[in-house]
């Protein structure tokens, strides 16, 4: 768990805000700059999950845009969730980009708000190489931000990448899920995501990602980080990206931001959204 200690005036006064503010309109981004908030048009959301999980882990969040009178789209990836009948060695990375692109093309969606949870980052990143045009801003949740060329064992934890590399020796096509370590979720959360959890694909570690830049040639970009979740990757994504100029937020929060803090986070998106 890491605190608040030793952050930058600025993320420290993100922090603040949100503390202080809660739900409201107020929020600050820990660049400094002020959330806009847009009022009056209905928006549409496309929200990504992460390893082991499906469009499930949004239910709070997609709940409280829907209330809001948005659009909201939260599918699972194949193999994953209510699609872990489709386990297979097929599945590659370039599955998990189609089940997004094919979704925004088929639903006929534009000037969409397209967010990525941890390991949707890597599908997510290379969704804008398909179907730019319609996406209006992108959102990395604590998730990762692949280069091109790069491939899932490049940036996995020593622990998932020795977890691929035995489910290889083994033969399988999938590995197990890690449970939560967040001292922050209550129990009732844990035991609902450790029951719905399935094994992740391994084949989606194993080709390397195809960008050319069409990500951050998106309008509104945001990366937003859980500094309740060690880890040295997304630290790294959320200093690039905040050097770069992108809208960065610091949550007090596990890794699982959608579960622990959804009244916060639905807040923030609404705000930093086309």
């Amino acid at each position: 768990m890491s605190d608040t200690n030793g952050m930058d005036p600025t993320r420290r006064s993100a922090l603040a805000s949100m503390s202080a503010l809660g739900a409201a309109a107020g929020l600050f981004s820990a660049s400094g700059r002020p959330a806009v908030a847009q009022t009056g048009s209905v928006k549409s959301f496309v929200l990504v999950h992460g390893a082991y999980g499906g469009g499930y882990v949004w239910k709070y969040v997609a709940a409280r845009l829907r209330a809001k009178g948005h659009q909201v789209f939260a599918p699972t990836l194949t193999g994953l969730g209510d699609k872990s009948h489709l386990m297979s060695k097929d599945i590659r990375l370039e599955t998990h980009i189609l089940d997004i692109v094919n979704l925004i093309k088929w639903e006929d969606l534009r000037n969409i708000t397209l967010v990525a949870h941890s390991y949707g980052g890597w599908p997510v990143s290379a969704v804008p190489e398909h179907v730019g045009e319609a996406i209006g801003s992108i959102v990395f949740l604590d998730a990762f931000m692949p280069g091109n060329g790069q491939k899932g064992l490049d940036l996995n934890s020593p622990q998932s990448r020795e977890a691929v590399l035995e489910a290889i020796k083994r033969g399988e096509v999938s590995r197990p899920p890690m449970p939560s370590t967040s001292s922050r979720m209550n129990e009732a959360d844990r035991q609902w995501l450790q029951a719905k959890a399935t094994p992740q694909p391994i084949g989606v570690s194993l080709d390397p990602i195809s960008l050319t830049g069409a990500r951050d040639r998106i309008a509104r970009k945001t990366y937003i980080r859980a500094r309740g979740y060690s880890n040295l990757n997304f630290d790294s994504f959320y200093d690039a990206c905040k050097a770069a100029g992108w809208t960065v937020f610091d949550m007090p929060s596990g890794h699982n931001v959608q579960v622990e803090m959804p009244d916060q986070l639905t807040e923030i998106l609404l705000n930093i959204s086309a």
